[in-house]
């Protein structure tokens, strides 16, 4: 098979190797083979035995002691894993939508953004992201650092046509039409093929970033054909199972394989061929031969190497943000180094200990339930090979029961397994994937079997969740969707127009979180009661998070129940203004009464004042007709008589002034009532 590669046609038009190419592929290979020396020296015997805890897979290496015998594994971790790993992804697409996009406050026009997202949705969907970013966060979440490669490919799309037949009245052609597609997709990548500065903790703070892995023969050759790598020699080489993903498999598959390094990071700038050629000279600012002269003048490149000596390409990042294209999401993040932790890593201790328990146990009942004979050998046939099973005749030389005794040791306790059981319970709250059973137990075992002690244990968990979706979002999806969205703006302009995005992406939160969001309102709505205009609300809020398959058409139904309907709100409101007329009219008729009623009471109070007028002016006259009585036939002999008239009068005068006051405040009292 390798011969049939060499000899196709490239083979006749390779391309010359120069000293720059040799320099280059010097430059990196050194570099990456330092890199994995340090990271095989730290990490790799951890990272073997966290796999094979999380598959099951049992080693001579695990045992906890020298006379253990039960291979048995606990799933314990496995558990764990998968548990935090459905989390996270419930968290990134349990809402249906893989991530949501908000626009920066200054941008006052919306619809660019959401049309942005709306793509970047259709084409993840089509591109496998969910399943590749499930396998980034079980990478994650077993040898604590989980990788994504971002990777742009023109791809020819197939798409069913038809089309109709030129002279042909109604008859079609029935086809398939193909067009060129720009892909964006992230490739998961396996720690142990990752290489990075290890005086970095961050793929942006390293001066370069290496994937190295074992490829297919058939790739390399298309790559040559369509123009994407130089053309050269190469042939099938492989070295070893180092690059091999995992190490579960027996035997490795060696044939048609090529090691190859993609490398994205610094390189020095003279060794770049297209930088020569246009004519860009390097200023010297360190002496010949030194460190510093070595990495000086440093561009950011992609270099991809095969079998360590092959330079397939080499060019400076055709990146429009010249960023790197590669992708870490780590659940815990050790301070100043790169590798962090993962669910493995937090119960190593807890796994070692059931299974060490649940070895014991096991190792216990093989001496107690198999069965065991103390036999004399003097007495049994010459050549006899002694078993114990039902139905067989064992023959002795004398008396059985003198020569087989039957004995075991002692007894199997039965409390190695509960206390292993305890020991997982312990690991699930050191990983923090308690599930709904030891959930029960945890809240019952602070002395509270009521809702407060379920409300504690659950709240406890939910916060766990926040902070470690919070790193999901910050450390994974954020970078993830920006790179996808740059690189669709650039390859697939007409697709995606070229703007200035400033847009910030988040995820809902984990599946218990949710639950427990969801009792609460729930709570709430029973709280307030059917009637609280605030129910349709946390209603609709409820729908939104579930996982129904419906849930927007439930949303919109709500939607529409919250509106009122035409004709009802037209009746309602031709009774209002009835209710209105009718209450106008009662008022104009009170209004009018109450006219009446003043005006009598001031006819009233003009017939009192007339009266009392009438009254004053009846007084005058009768004074004036007193003084003419008095002052008439007056006998001018008698001298008293005139003054026994003006007493007369006086007195007379007095009981009619008395009389009329009477009269007046009658009058007045009267007038008062009626004004009142």
């Amino acid at each position: 098979m390798a011969e049939q590669y060499a000899e196709t046609e490239f083979t006749s038009e390779e391309e010359e190797v120069t000293q720059s190419d040799k320099e280059l592929v010097s430059f990196i290979v050194d570099h990456c083979d330092k890199w994995r020396d340090w990271r095989d020296t730290n990490y790799e015997e951890k990272w073997d035995e966290y796999e094979r805890i999380y598959y099951g897979v049992w080693s001579a290496e695990d045992r906890t002691r020298d006379s253990e015998r039960s291979k048995i594994i606990s799933p314990a971790t496995r558990q764990a894993v998968d548990n935090r790993v459905a989390e996270t992804m419930e968290g990134f697409a349990g809402s249906g939508k893989l991530f949501e996009i908000t626009d920066d406050g200054l941008d006052q026009d919306r619809t660019d953004v959401e049309m942005m997202q709306a793509l970047l949705l259709e084409d993840t969907h089509n591109n496998s992201y969910i399943n590749n970013v499930s396998s980034i966060v079980k990478l994650a979440e077993i040898y604590g650092t989980g990788v994504g490669e971002v990777l742009v490919k023109t791809e020819m799309e197939r798409i069913p046509t038809t089309q109709p037949m030129p002279g042909e009245q109604g008859m079609a052609a029935v086809g398939v039409t193909e067009q060129e597609k720009v892909a964006v997709k992230v490739k998961p990548i396996n720690p142990r093929n990752l290489l990075i500065d290890p005086n970095a903790d961050a793929i942006d703070d390293s001066m370069g970033v290496a994937v190295e892995e074992y490829v297919s023969m058939y790739q390399i050759v298309q790559g040559i054909e369509s123009g994407v790598y130089r053309k050269v020699d190469i042939e099938p080489h492989y070295e070893g199972d180092d690059l091999d993903p995992s190490h579960i498999e027996a035997t490795t598959y060696e044939d048609d394989k090529v090691k190859i390094i993609r490398y994205y990071g610094l390189v020095p700038q003279e060794y770049l061929e297209e930088i020569e050629e246009e004519g860009e000279e390097v200023v010297d600012l360190f002496p010949d031969e030194s460190s510093a002269d070595r990495l000086s003048g440093l561009v950011e490149a992609i270099v991809v190497i095969a079998n360590d000596g092959t330079l397939l390409k080499a060019e400076r990042s055709p990146y429009m943000m010249e960023d790197r294209p590669i992708i870490a999401y780590r659940p815990e993040v050790r301070p100043g180094l790169f590798y962090g932790v993962g669910t493995v890593e937090k119960g190593y201790n807890m796994q070692k200990a059931i299974d060490a328990q649940l070895r014991s146990h096991m190792d216990s009942l093989a001496l107690t339930t198999a069965p065991m004979m103390g036999i004399d050998a003097t007495r049994l046939p010459r050549g006899m090979k002694f078993e114990v099973r039902p139905g067989k005749n064992i023959l002795t030389n004398g008396n059985p029961a003198e020569i087989l005794q039957p004995f075991k040791f002692g007894s199997t306790d039965a409390s190695n397994y509960e206390t292993a059981k305890g020991f997982e319970a312990m690991l699930l709250q050191a990983t923090g994937t308690l599930d709904s059973a030891e959930l029960v137990k945890s809240a019952a075992g602070g002395g509270q079997n009521n809702g407060m002690g379920m409300s504690l244990a659950m709240s406890a968990i939910v916060k766990k969740n926040r902070v470690a979706m919070a790193s999901f979002q910050d450390d994974f999806i954020i970078p993830m969707v920006k790179k996808v969205a740059y690189r669709y703006m650039q390859f697939d302009p007409d697709r995606y127009p070229m703007q200035d995005f400033k847009f910030t992406t988040f995820s809902s939160i984990g599946a218990i979180a949710k639950e427990h969001e969801q009792q609460q309102l729930i709570g709430l709505m029973q709280t307030l009661g059917p009637d609280s205009p605030i129910v349709p609300i946390l209603l609709k809020s409820i729908i939104g998070t579930s996982s129904l398959m419906n849930k927007e058409q439930l949303v919109m139904q709500l939607d529409q129940m919250s509106q009122p309907d035409p004709q009802a709100q037209e009746m309602q409101q031709q009774q209002a203004q009835l209710q209105m007329g009718l209450v106008q009219a009662q008022a104009n008729e009170l209004n009018a009464r109450a006219q009446e009623s003043a005006a009598d009471a001031q006819e009233a109070q003009a017939r009192a004042q007339k009266l009392m007028t009438e009254t004053s002016l009846l007084d005058d006259k009768a004074k004036i007709d007193l003084i003419r009585t008095l002052t008439a036939n007056i006998n001018t002999k008698d001298k008293n008589e005139f003054d026994k008239r003006v007493k007369t009068a006086e007195m007379i005068l007095k009981e009619r002034t008395i009389d009329s006051n009477e009269k007046i405040v009658n009058m007045q009292m009267q007038a008062k009532q009626n004004n009142a």
